[in-house]
């Protein structure tokens, strides 16, 4: 059984959804936060025709997005209020292709440190199949002032 979402938590999805809502590019791809704990997030996305590449399965541009953006979530979920999250590395795996319904991220932090941290992600379709495997790390503290 899942545990209930802390008050905190709470008060940072709200967050992470308005922060969707104003990222440009999350925004016109159409990402939706489904789940947010500590050290977990769950994006989804509908497939939709913009996001087709010329043989009518998703593009694995966005699909590397989805994961990243989910990963960088969790990772903000994991470090106390303000800590400032950017991508170091990462590396995906596209399993299946995906030319319709909804595709789902997974993200959830492996290890976090001092100064980084590193997420697993899964990304799943509508039929619940590993459609793509994400491993990355994140740079996680404050940034230089006036950045």
């Amino acid at each position: 059984m899942p545990k209930r979402p802390t008050a905190l938590e709470k008060k940072l999805a709200t967050e992470l959804r308005s922060r969707l809502r104003k990222i440009g590019i999350t925004n016109f791809l159409g990402f939706t936060l489904d789940e947010a704990s500590r050290g977990r997030v769950v994006i989804s996305l509908r497939v939709q025709n913009k996001l087709l590449q010329v043989h009518g399965v998703m593009h694995g541009g966005v699909i590397a997005v989805l994961a990243d953006t989910a990963g960088g979530l969790a990772s903000y979920m994991a470090c106390p209020p303000g800590t400032r999250v950017a991508t170091i590395e990462m590396k995906i795996n596209y399993l299946e292709a995906i030319s319709e319904g909804t595709v789902k991220a997974v993200a959830e932090v492996v290890r976090i440190g001092r100064h980084t941290s590193v997420v697993d992600c899964d990304i799943t379709d509508s039929k619940k199949r590993l459609v793509g495997k994400a491993l990355m790390t994140f740079f996680v503290g404050p940034f230089p002032a006036g950045k």
